[in-house]
């Protein structure tokens, strides 16, 4: 039987071909102890205490859960003393977070969303954190917003950790999607899912179906001739599947095929769509094209997106490349 091969060895091997600087290898390692410690405190639920509101609202004005507190905590906390960081931002927080003068400071920008899903952690479906790694442009001064609104493109890593049945931690630094399972009894990630690909054809799609009548006429169209499987013009039948938890929709697309949609709708044309570019969007974007897949606003590659503030939000279309495809042509058709 084959050694069983664990995080820390993964990266360490990634940095001997050259493909994870050092500083790089111990901050994702950094990032996945953090992500331990969320796992225990999501398993306990209503154990310890951990369900429910916590009484505050985020940068976005959105009601925090307990869960969403702890988390971002656990991540700074974890993050700011390694000394691989020059600063971070979280969805949770309105302004970076800089690193504590006292800490050295290092030449990568971390942005999290610290618990992705976190309105369904009350009824126990699956939630998880998601991540993207970013070079500091300048090192020579404190890093500020200007420093991290960096095209997707200029990602070096990107992950998430979803928080089910199985803690799984899904990665990229540029050569291809890794998953790794966390094996309770050693407390070690380990290598289950080299190379993941979402392949280019699909039968599934994902969708918050209760806003189809403020979509846009391609999105209606697209949809439309899914519901109508084998009896519309596509000849065949599809399957629809929502979760409302971005992190467990995505782990399914890059585990066995599909497209996600939370596309441009009349409910938020003024926000500019319902996911964060920064936090969502750019790392599963990042993760969805290195497994050979293709992630949209609709209208152009999200990597390409030139962001313009911290929390800025966009819409969101991602998968089998095929549909990712059809959808922005319909989209160019108008």
């Amino acid at each position: 039987m084959a050694q069983a091969v664990s995080l820390t060895r993964f990266l360490i091997e990634e940095q001997r071909a050259g493909r994870a600087p050092a500083d790089l290898r111990l901050l994702l390692d950094v990032v996945a102890r953090a992500a331990k410690t969320i796992g225990v405190k999501v398993s306990k639920g209503a154990l310890a205490g951990m369900l429910g509101e916590a009484g505050t609202e985020n940068v976005q004005g959105e009601a925090q859960k307990k869960l969403d507190v702890i988390a971002n905590e656990i991540l700074l906390q974890a993050n700011e003393w390694g000394g691989h960081l020059a600063a971070m931002a979280s969805e949770e927080l309105e302004n970076v977070h800089q690193i504590p003068c006292d800490h050295p400071r290092g030449d990568y920008l971390l942005l999290f969303d610290p618990l992705d899903g976190s309105s369904n952690i009350d009824i126990n479906v699956t939630v998880g954190t998601i991540f993207s790694v970013l070079e500091n442009p300048r090192r020579d001064h404190a890093p500020a917003e200007a420093d991290f609104l960096q095209p997707g493109r200029k990602q070096v890593a990107a992950g998430y950790v979803t928080y089910g049945p199985s803690t799984q931690l899904v990665l990229t630094v540029g050569n291809g999607v890794h998953a790794f399972t966390l094996d309770r009894e050693t407390g070690e990630f380990i290598h289950t899912h080299p190379f993941m690909t979402v392949p280019e054809d699909t039968r599934e799609f994902a969708i918050n179906a209760s806003n189809a009548r403020h979509w846009e006429k391609p999105v209606q169209r697209y949809i439309t001739e899914l519901q109508q499987g084998k009896d519309g013009p596509r000849g065949v039948d599809f399957n629809m599947r929502w979760v409302a938890s971005m992190v467990a929709d995505v782990h399914r697309v890059l585990t066995r095929g599909g497209i996600f949609l939370y596309p441009l709708d009349e409910k938020i044309r003024l926000q500019g769509g319902r996911l964060r570019l920064m936090y969502e969007a750019n790392p599963m974007a990042m993760l969805i094209e290195q497994a050979g897949g293709a992630a949209s606003t609709g209208r152009e590659r999200i990597l390409d997106l030139q962001p313009q503030k911290l929390h800025q939000r966009v819409p969101v279309i991602l998968g089998s490349r095929n549909e990712v495809e059809r959808v922005v042509a319909y989209h160019r058709e108008g």
